[in-house]
């Protein structure tokens, strides 16, 4: 079992919250970093909480960083969640660089804090087509942390970790199930109702239902 130092990042999602639950059932030690920017789904943030509290992150920080001032997305301005099912193409879903955005400042908060090794709940198979989901940026973005940073050019090379990437959404909800994962305090929807309630037509709540019913389980959230 390791006991090196890892930052997560965590959404309150369902993908996010299975990376913190397979790294602490790995032996992880962690740091929880949620980001604050602003968006549509800010009803997440709190699950965030909910699920850093859960799984006894050792530190939690939910950062703010605001994005809608940059827009370009149906999660940070005005434009309408899509609801007629998944789309061919990026979606206006798509937060520009968010993955970019949010892993480099995970990568700060691990080199001042002596960790090296990142996580991450991105997935190539069952996702929305984000460009910043896949491998090949995964793999980018870990060159560029190795080149950027002291302990990158110092040798203490950086790691991200990536346990779902090849999983569909029941493989991942069956890991999660495996992982102890706390996937009754999840949040997935991206346009919340007034009252507060997942809509159940957006891009993301579709692809948690699709998974749970392939996966044979109920969703502890509903």
């Amino acid at each position: 079992m390791s006991q090196k130092l890892a930052v997560v990042l965590l959404s309150g999602g369902l993908d996010s919250t299975t990376v913190a639950a397979i790294a602490r059932a790995d032996g992880w030690r962690l740091l929880a970093l949620t980001i604050d920017y602003n968006q549509r789904h800010r009803i997440e943030l709190e699950h965030a909480a909910r699920v850093a509290e859960a799984l006894g992150v050792e530190r939690h920080i939910i950062l703010p960083l605001d994005l809608t001032g940059f827009g370009g997305s149906a999660l940070t301005s005005d434009i309408a969640v899509p609801k007629n099912g998944v789309e061919p193409g990026i979606p206006v879903t798509y937060v520009p660089a968010r993955n970019t955005i949010f892993l480099s400042v995970a990568l700060g908060w691990a080199e001042a804090a002596g960790a090296r090794d990142l996580f991450i709940g991105v997935n190539a198979l069952d996702f929305s087509g984000y460009p910043d989901c896949r491998p090949e940026f995964i793999a980018a973005f870990e060159a560029m942390a190795n080149a950027a940073t002291k302990a990158g050019v110092e040798g203490e090379r950086f790691r991200v970790h990536t346990p779902l990437m090849q999983l569909d959404k029941a493989g991942i909800i069956r890991a999660a199930q495996a992982a102890g994962a706390p996937l009754d305090l999840t949040w997935s929807c991206y346009d919340p109702t007034p009252a507060g309630r997942p809509c159940g037509l957006c891009d993301s709540c579709r692809l948690r239902a699709k998974g749970f019913a392939e996966a044979g389980i109920a969703d502890p959230a509903l």
